[in-house]
């Protein structure tokens, strides 16, 4: 939508302006003013007013005279001439010698141009700057504008968001259609006495589109729409914050029927400790805000949306309903959405008629909107880079591993020896999770270094939508992640550092089988971790006693044990396979997973 926001400037802009204007009236316009008013004669006129003893006060310069009358009414002005005896004659007419004249001769117009114009000037400015200042301000007095709302405003347009634009997040627009059908008319939900809800909060990881969906639900109801950021209404000044949310209601009360959205609101809605000492500026913000979201008023048509990453922080006065009556979850998008989404950012690049989204979207699997968007982008960029027009299903694929691992890094060059240790590596993932039921197939592996620091990779990926995962699948994803060190150790007889990030998966996932999942025949159905930000990775930590931990971390190393030792029996059992296609991908450098299968099916055969 086109943003519509009066660039603002603090009063400090205007003084500063109207002290330049002054200096430039002392240096350049005064000093030509008064030289408009010396008149210029020639010598003789000079030697005639000598004789006449008509001269006031003199001042011989090197290129010119400057002289007055006897009664200092008029400056005059002369060229020099050779005059040997002008010194003797000046004295007896009575002239007396001076210096600075032109400043000297007339006080009046001196006092006039150096503190009547400019004071007059300064006034007539700042009273220009006051009256605007307060008509801007609606009357309210804020110094420099502090306590004045910054909230960004959105006005109606032909060309703004729409729910059409908004892809992959179908129960949310199902949610917030309501909203918009209640500013189109409100008058059904009064007469069968509903009233809207005040405040939606919109919650979710990040870059799901939440910021995305209001500016669509004001796109959809075609009325303005206020955005500010939490951060934006803590101030240095105590006061300042509350005096932001005061003048933000005031504002959108003008424009009612409107929407306010507040990005990040757990900036200023924290819980409240209770504790002395803490930031009276962050509380007095949030007590204002509760009171403008309350208030002794009806329903002003004053839609309120917000948006966090972590609604288990905010302040349960500002989630009770009267406030923040209804909660949208706007989460990670699945199979169809992700298709959806691809399309819907494919549609402003030049993409090539035979891409098969669908491919795209279950290699992407667990991105968010905007890391898709950034995928399209990608490869609309690896498309320019090889000079081409449109861009192809190779161009998406490779720009889903730029997101996920970083851009090759053509520099890197390992040594033969390395080349085989990474060859065998990745292999013993691939393998192990071949061998193994209820694996995902293998997509694609490559022993190409990459920017993240990995130097090969094996990419799994599931056909569908996976939202369960029983015990023996955990189980033989930590056999998939054990696989590569197990690969090192049966074909080299030792271990190397690659295997770094495989260990801290398979350990977080061991760990989360006996803490959260109840996977445990020890511990059974009790949950011994609790998780915080569940939208922004999940921070774990322990519940129980340090016994229990003790226990904990046994459980955990023989469960990794046991399924490490597993991957290297597959290995042992399939050893023959396992150097054929370490071989083969040592000399091809990726392969995909077709690759993989036939030669492995083959092998068998």
């Amino acid at each position: 939508m086109n943003e519509v926001k009066t660039p603002k400037k603090p009063l400090i802009f205007y003084y500063v302006i109207v002290m330049l204007v002054l200096m430039l009236l002392n240096f350049l316009v005064m000093p030509g003013m008064l030289q408009a008013s010396i008149r210029e004669v020639d010598y003789g006129t000079f030697m005639d007013m000598i004789d006449e003893k008509n001269i006031g006060e003199v001042e011989v310069e090197s290129n010119q005279i400057i002289f007055t009358d006897k009664d200092n009414t008029q400056i005059y002005k002369t060229g020099p001439m050779f005059d040997p005896g002008l010194t003797e004659r000046l004295h007896e007419s009575g002239a007396i010698f001076a210096q600075e004249i032109v400043e000297q001769a007339s006080p009046f117009v001196s006092f006039l141009f150096s503190w009547v114009l400019p004071i007059a000037i300064f006034v007539g400015l700042g009273q220009w700057m006051y009256k605007r200042t307060m008509n801007k301000m609606g009357g309210d007095s804020m110094m420099f504008g502090m306590g004045k709302s910054s909230a960004k405003v959105y006005v109606k347009s032909s060309a703004g968001i729409r729910f059409s634009d908004v892809a992959g997040e179908d129960e949310a627009k199902e949610n917030l259609t309501e909203i918009v059908n209640y500013l189109h008319d409100p008058k059904q939900y009064e007469e069968i006495g509903a009233s809207m809800p005040k405040g939606i909060l919109l919650v979710g990881p990040p870059g799901t589109g939440k910021t995305m969906l209001a500016k669509a639900v004001a796109g959809e109801a075609d009325v303005p729409f206020f955005s500010i950021s939490g951060s934006e209404f803590v101030e240095m000044f105590v006061g300042m914050g509350a005096s932001k949310v005061r003048d933000l209601f005031k504002q959108a009360k003008e424009k009612a029927p409107c929407i306010v959205f507040i990005d990040e609101i757990d900036a200023i809605g924290k819980k409240r400790d209770g504790q002395y000492g803490g930031n009276d500026e962050r509380e007095q913000t949030l007590n204002q805000l509760l009171t403008e979201m309350d208030g002794f008023e009806g329903n002003t048509g004053v839609v309120i949306l917000a948006a966090t990453n972590r609604p288990e922080s905010l302040d349960p006065a500002l989630l009770r309903p009267g406030r923040f009556d209804r909660r949208v979850p706007v989460e990670l998008p699945d199979l169809k959405g992700r298709e959806e989404i691809l399309k819907v950012h494919a549609k402003k690049v030049k993409v090539n008629s035979d891409v098969d989204f669908s491919v795209i979207a279950r290699m992407a699997s667990g991105a968010s909107g905007a890391e898709l968007a950034n995928i399209v982008n990608e490869a609309a960029l690896r498309a320019v880079r090889d000079g081409r027009k449109v861009v192809t299903q190779a161009d998406l694929e490779e720009s889903i591993e730029v997101v996920i691992a970083g851009y090759q890094k053509k520099n890197s060059i390992l040594t033969d020896h390395e080349k085989k240790i990474v060859s065998y590596h990745e292999i013993g993932h691939a393998l192990v999770a071949a061998k193994q039921t209820h694996s995902a197939p293998v997509q694609k592996i490559t022993i190409i270094p990459r920017t993240s620091g990995a130097l090969g990779y094996t990419m799994q990926v599931d056909e569908g939508n996976h939202y369960l995962m029983s015990k023996e699948e955990i189980e033989n994803k930590i056999a998939t992640f054990t696989g590569g060190r197990a690969a090192e150790e049966v074909a080299f007889g030792s271990i190397t550092t690659g295997a770094s990030n495989d260990i801290e998966q398979a350990t977080k996932l061991a760990r989360a089988m006996i803490t959260r999942y109840g996977m445990s025949d020890d511990f059974d159905m009790v949950a011994l971790e609790t998780v915080t930000n569940q939208y922004l990775g999940g921070d774990a930590s322990l519940a129980c006693s340090a016994e229990t931990q003790t226990e904990i971390d046994r459980q955990v190393v023989e469960l990794v044990k046991k399924q490490h030792e597993k991957a290297i029996k597959i290995l042992q059992d399939n050893r023959k396979k396992l150097d054929e296609l370490a071989e083969y991908l040592y000399e091809k450098e990726t392969i995909t997973g077709e690759e993989f299968m036939k030669i492995l099916d083959g092998t068998e055969a």
